[in-house]
């Protein structure tokens, strides 16, 4: 069986119905934009380690397809996991004989600098916020205090939010995506992974504007534009961005804010386990490996604090 034919088999019959939207439409343009073209007319049982590897060196040198450019590697791997995945089940049901792809040699993955606002500019963003008439931008003030990613914090509801016990269900989160017919618009699915559904405490200082803002709000999302209309993640990006730009402070993603949150928690002596529950890691590793640099700040500090006893002998 040719490689294509058996991509689009995998694609309805395996991953459609066991995987989120989103995953599926991820692997769906990685099979179109990639793999059809240029691995799909081989023989499934041809497809050789070698041939495998040798594609996977094309894409790191031009396998952008706008700009015929090199990929990143997180593409790569992206790209690596449908081959093997839909490899593997191929060999599962019969269609190969021997699966091989497992032998494809990832690129390795520089880890993404963790970048947060300073304290400075935390003060700054707050107070532009608080201070300002666009009531949907305190969200971003709650992702500075909760940590909250950007989906999870369009796609809350203020159901979502027991004001009497001062906590947030994270239930679900949203992306901008195609619906059946083609078309750009907001999709809700379930957090990213399971540890991602989670019920987080916020700080009590929040309370009395939180309720504020609800008294003046008529949708049931938390972060709305006044209407019951949802807000497009892009467009809530923009906005962000253009609060920055407003205020002289260097650009960074939206995700900054949620770093921002985690830097400032583990320099107020927040454990790491805690912290880890709160932003929906999977495990505390995970945010003991992102969040190293800020722990060895931390620890520095504290030890300097300590070494304010140390008087020197004269």
């Amino acid at each position: 069986m040719q490689y294509k034919y058996w991509l689009k088999e995998w694609l309805e019959c395996y991953v459609k119905p066991t995987s989120k939207r989103k995953t599926y439409i991820r692997y769906s343009e990685i099979i179109t934009g990639h793999l059809m073209g240029t691995l799909g007319n081989y023989e499934m049982n041809a497809l050789t380690p070698l041939i495998l590897q040798r594609f996977t060196k094309e894409l790191l040198h031009n396998g952008n397809i706008k700009t015929g450019k090199g990929l990143s590697a997180n593409s790569v791997n992206g790209i690596i996991t449908v081959i093997q995945n839909s490899l593997k089940e191929a060999c599962a049901i019969g269609h190969i004989t021997e699966y091989t792809a497992d032998k494809i040699k990832r690129p390795k993955v520089r880890e993404k600098q963790i970048t947060s606002f300073t304290p400075a500019e935390q003060k700054l963003i707050e107070h532009a916020v608080l201070s300002g008439k666009k009531s949907k931008m305190f969200g971003v003030v709650l992702c500075l205090y909760t940590g909250l990613r950007i989906g999870e914090l369009l796609a809350l509801e203020w159901k979502d939010i027991d004001f009497s016990n001062g906590t947030i269900s994270v239930t679900k989160t949203c992306y901008d995506g195609k619906d059946n017919n083609g078309k750009y618009t907001r999709i809700t699915d379930t957090p990213k992974t399971p540890t991602s559904q989670r019920v987080i405490p916020f700080p009590k200082q929040l309370i009395s504007y939180l309720k504020s803002v609800r008294k003046q709000d008529k949708s049931d999302f938390v972060v709305s534009s006044g209407s019951n209309k949802s807000l497009s993640v892009r467009a809530y990006q923009r906005s962000f961005e253009l609060l920055l730009k407003k205020l002289n402070i260097s650009h960074k993603g939206f995700h900054a804010l949620r770093h921002t949150f985690a830097t400032r928690a583990l320099e107020c002596g927040m454990d790491v386990k805690t912290l880890s529950e709160i932003l929906g890691h999977k495990n505390a590793t995970v945010t003991l490996n992102r969040y190293v640099h800020s722990l060895m700040e931390h620890k520095k500090d504290m030890m300097n604090r300590v070494g304010k006893l140390f008087t020197m002998a004269v």
